[in-house]
């Protein structure tokens, strides 16, 4: 029997059944093939998550709102369906905002749904329970954002927060829902018929005719093309076209780190490896699901070569995206999925390779770098650098190639986004456009339960910080996650100083700090390993155990740079002060 028809009024006048706000949530939400919820229990809806357990939905608890955001944001660029996150009120909600501006910003469908104090309250500021106007602050920070004050107006709530989450480009919604909504009744039949299903909710955009010839003609008319694959290309799940363009066009190609694999980093046309003189040769750039942001340059700058020797083609399924930062001489709006294969419609009538000898720089630049890092990669020594330690796992990853790699650092990101090839699609997640830390363990839950491959989470001991509690969590859903944590103690080196003497320096961390003793608290594996041998042993061990592992990897403590590889954005002062 639907959750609709749960309540029974049994009183002698009654003659309809019941429901309540609880229970047309739940199924409003079941209704729009929504199988999971990740959030934090609480005042006013603990009740809310045990009836979704109840009525078969599952619910992951996890230990902090942000954590549970993120999982749901990364539920949704996997699956293409909006990840749920529920919160309490106040706290809990302002927990869950980051999350949910991250998703904004990457363009990942997320819901954050969270209860609230009472409108009447609120407004008169008379001092509630948690009592903050979540509605006026949400909005700012994502992509729309919905209140819900009757139970008969739940279906539609729910059906307007998944179209807004997945149509267009993705984004994340705010979902308000107070206190007294779950327990208003109504008319069961009449909260039935008051359900949406929501229909076509990400429909495709078709690109406009005159879009693809330009685009085509630029392509044909260069030199030395070059296709740049963002996220946005992994998120929309049409691989075969993209591995089409690349190999049908001829055309060299370079990934953005969530877009690797797509093709495999190993392709003949991969520049990845050679991807600073890709970008600055180039004379015709197509952009797909790629932005023109700090991440590319803006498009301009030295990474670029001379200013005005770039031409731009952008696949874009939003308009106002196109000449952000630089002009876009072709521009192509519409899905990944309708443009590429528009695209390739066109080069079916006629098409010629690009030049022979581009391809033949770029592969002997990317030869040279390959061969010029393999022995840094090769190292066996202890302590550990950075590149000896990635050198392990680029070979897990490489014999393991359906494992999904979840990374998060300074040097353990940059460095990894170069060092670790990925084999298949959507294997590898990171920070994305903000480079915010914190995502890794909601990630790799995330990654675990929807997909149900093995993950490893690669993480500084800094970015392990700021979510490492949900170690329990891992525990105790029992999910094959194997976390390695490049401990070099500290954020980007653990040698700093307090020139005063008092205190450690800023950015260091406990010498010798032990996290492999937090999993074995939580009932998981807990190794301390000091060499890229022991390391490689004890990752395959978990991987192939599928138990929750943590492995303490000993970095050495001189090693890593500031910032990693974007320590120019790090300002320094020139001011000598006098004494």
């Amino acid at each position: 029997m639907s959750a609709v028809a749960h309540l029974v009024d049994t009183s002698a006048s009654a003659e309809a059944e019941q429901t309540d706000g609880f229970h047309l949530v739940i199924d409003a939400l079941k209704l729009n093939g929504i199988e999971t919820i990740y959030g934090v229990p609480g005042i006013p809806i603990t009740d809310l998550g045990r009836m979704c357990q109840a009525e078969g939905i599952r619910v992951v608890s996890f230990r902090h709102e942000q954590n549970a955001g993120n999982a749901a944001a990364i539920a949704g660029f996997l699956t293409k369906k909006p990840g749920i996150c529920l919160t309490v009120s106040a706290p809990g909600f302002l927990n869950g905002l980051t999350a949910l501006a991250n998703a904004t910003t990457n363009c990942f469908p997320m819901i954050l749904i969270s209860g609230s104090s009472e409108r009447e309250i609120v407004d008169l500021q008379q001092g509630d329970y948690e009592e903050m106007d979540q509605l006026a602050i949400a909005k700012p920070l994502c992509k729309a954002a919905f209140r819900v004050l009757h139970a008969a107006d739940i279906g539609i709530g729910v059906a307007r927060a998944i179209r807004a989450a997945v149509s267009g480009r993705p984004g994340g919604v705010y979902l308000d829902l107070p206190a007294k909504l779950f327990s208003q009744v109504m008319d069961a039949e009449a909260g039935a018929k008051s359900l949406v299903k929501v229909i076509d909710a990400a429909p495709a955009q078709i690109p406009a005719p005159s879009a693809i010839t330009r685009a085509l003609e630029e392509l044909k008319n260069a030199k030395r093309p070059l296709i740049v694959l963002g996220k946005g290309a992994a998120y929309a799940q049409a691989d075969d076209l993209v591995r089409d363009l690349v190999e049908k066009s001829g055309i060299p190609y370079v990934p953005m780190s969530m877009a690797k694999g797509l093709l495999p980093d190993t392709h003949p046309l991969s520049a990845g490896a050679a991807r600073s003189t890709a970008l600055k040769d180039s004379d015709v750039v197509l952009l797909v699901g790629a932005r023109l942001n700090w991440l590319l340059s803006h498009g301009k700058g030295k990474t670029w070569g001379e200013p005005g020797s770039k031409r731009f083609i952008q696949i874009d399924i939003e308009p106002r995206e196109m000449d952000s930062n630089v002009e876009i001489v072709a521009p192509v709006v519409g899905d990944i999925g309708s443009c590429v294969s528009a695209l390739l419609d066109g080069m079916a009538k006629g098409w010629t390779a690009p030049p022979a000898d581009w391809i033949e720089t770029l592969r002997t630049k990317r030869e040279a770098n390959v061969a010029k890092m393999a022995p840094k990669l090769m190292k066996n020594t202890s302590p550990m650098d950075f590149h000896s330690a990635l050198g392990a796992l680029r070979t897990v990853i490489k014999e393991r190639p359906d494992a999904i790699l979840v990374n998060e650092g300074a040097n353990t990101l940059d460095l990894a986004r170069g060092v670790i090839d990925m084999y298949q699609p959507r294997k590898r997640l990171d920070v994305g456009t903000w480079g915010v830390m914190g995502i890794g363990m909601g990630f790799a839950v995330a990654a675990a339960i929807e997909t149900g491959k093995p993950v490893l989470a690669v993480e500084g001991d800094s970015a392990f910080g700021f979510s490492g509690m949900e170690v329990e969590t891992i525990c105790r859903y029992n999910l094959p996650v194997c976390i390695v944590i490049f401990n070099n103690n500290g954020i980007y080196r653990g040698t700093d100083t307090d020139p005063t003497g008092r205190d450690p320096g800023t950015t260091v961390f406990v010498p010798g700090s032990r996290y492999d003793k937090m999993m074995e608290a939580f009932g998981g594996v807990g190794v301390n390993v000091t060499t890229p041998d022991e390391l490689k042993r004890a990752v395959d061990a978990a991987m192939d155990s599928g138990k929750p592992t943590l492995i303490n990897a000993e970095i050495d403590p001189a090693a890593g740079s500031e910032s990693g590889n974007i320590g120019s954005l790090n300002p320094q002062s020139v001011v000598k002060k006098k004494k």
